[in-house]
């Protein structure tokens, strides 16, 4: 993977480059990120800019013979270690590479839930064993094969419980020519002595601007679903494309009909909103409730007077600033926020939809129209 092939974080791009040209790599890094932000796929391009054998000042060749072992993810000297699920059949990651390598060459850019649908994950849960860290340390106790620099790439070590600190000593002092590259999600979650021993190289969220050219460019979206999507994927790449792999909008504009439909107390609109709610199909139901308590969020921040806060884009900012003097207060939205975020917690669960929706799109009559806020909620007018 070269960094060309990468989505946005061109200031981390040039960052990373000039550790190499200025010749100090740190031997263990750990790359924390946001999900979606492309730590891994940056991790994997630094790595073969490393070892290219024919490096421009820019980018890695791409045609060398280190840069083709790369590509496909089978270079002897880059090794990968992650969470899976052990059984009987799976001891080390080393017995699902061949699903970790075809996951990569799919999509670089994929969170825990995409990697356990490629597994037999069954009611498993997933970790990073002692089997593997003694696995590491006997595969970076070997010289180079054909690189200068052996690559270890660890994906989430959050999943590294004690047994991690069987690491700590080749992490220390490595062998000669050793590149650890940790890439996390979660600081809190990580061992505080792996995090003492690397250095740590912060990835910041994509700019919504960057996810809408790719929305635009890649899944043939218009710029009003393309800002839509940016706005609820919030800087995560990977939600940005389960948004446009499963595209029923427009959700701006049927949230903010639904709002008014519990305004208004209009019965066979709502009920005609949940007929065609329940047909949706349930990635499209999430999506939706996801989208709505984004809206209701941004809503809060303009009735808390930080409107220069809010990031919805102009059309929808203008039906959101109507929303919140005409028919919204702080309350009421938080109110509203927690029925959603229950609504979705259920229809990942395998709720049945149409009960789901009506029962929600009854309680927006009763916070909205009869202002009825749940028990002990002190009712604030705007």
């Amino acid at each position: 993977m070269q960094f060309k092939e990468i989505t946005g974080q061109e200031t981390i791009k040039e960052q990373l480059l000039q550790t190499v040209a200025e010749n100090r790599i740190s031997h263990a890094q750990l790359f924390l990120s946001c999900e979606g932000s492309g730590a891994l796929p940056l991790a994997i391009a630094y790595a073969q800019y490393i070892n290219c054998l024919d490096k421009s000042p820019i980018d890695s060749c791409g045609v060398c013979s280190s840069c083709r072992k790369y590509e496909r993810y089978i270079h002897p000297d880059l090794h990968f270690s992650y969470p899976f699920f052990a059984s009987k059949d799976v001891r080390t990651a080393v017995d699902v590479l061949e699903e970790w390598r075809s996951m990569l060459l799919e999509d670089p850019y994929f969170d825990l839930d995409i990697w356990r649908s490629k597994l037999s994950a069954e009611n498993k849960q997933a970790n990073i064993n002692i089997a593997e860290c003694h696995d590491i340390i006997k595969k970076l106790s070997y010289k180079a094969f054909e690189g200068e620099t052996k690559v270890l790439i660890m994906w989430l070590p959050e999943f590294l419980d004690k047994e991690g600190n069987a690491l700590l000593k080749i992490i220390e002092e490595p062998p000669k020519n050793t590149l650890f590259i940790l890439v996390a999600n979660n600081q809190d979650q990580i061992l505080s002595t792996l995090l003492s021993r690397t250095q740590i190289v912060k990835i910041p969220k994509l700019p919504d601007a960057v996810i809408e050219n790719y929305l635009v460019e890649n899944h043939g979206l218009d710029t009003h679903q393309a800002v839509e999507y940016s706005f609820l994927a919030d800087g995560n790449l990977i939600e940005a494309k389960l948004l446009a792999s499963n595209a029923q909008n427009d959700h701006a504009d049927k949230f903010a009909d639904w709002l008014r439909m519990g305004y208004g107390n209009r019965v066979a609109d709502l009920i005609a909103f949940v007929e065609q709610a329940a047909g949706w199909g349930r990635e499209n139901q999430k999506n939706f409730l996801k989208y709505g308590i984004s809206f209701l969020r941004e809503c809060s921040l303009l009735l808390s007077g930080a409107e220069e806060l809010v990031k919805l884009p102009p059309r929808t900012l203008d039906t959101a600033k109507k929303l919140s003097a005409h028919v919204l207060n702080l309350n009421m939205a938080e109110a509203i926020i927690s029925e959603l975020e229950q609504a979705h917690y259920h229809i990942e669960r395998n709720a049945n939809p149409k009960i789901l929706f009506l029962d929600v799109s009854l309680q927006l009559v009763k916070l909205i129209k009869f202002k009825t806020l749940p028990k002990g909620t002190q009712y604030i007018y705007s």
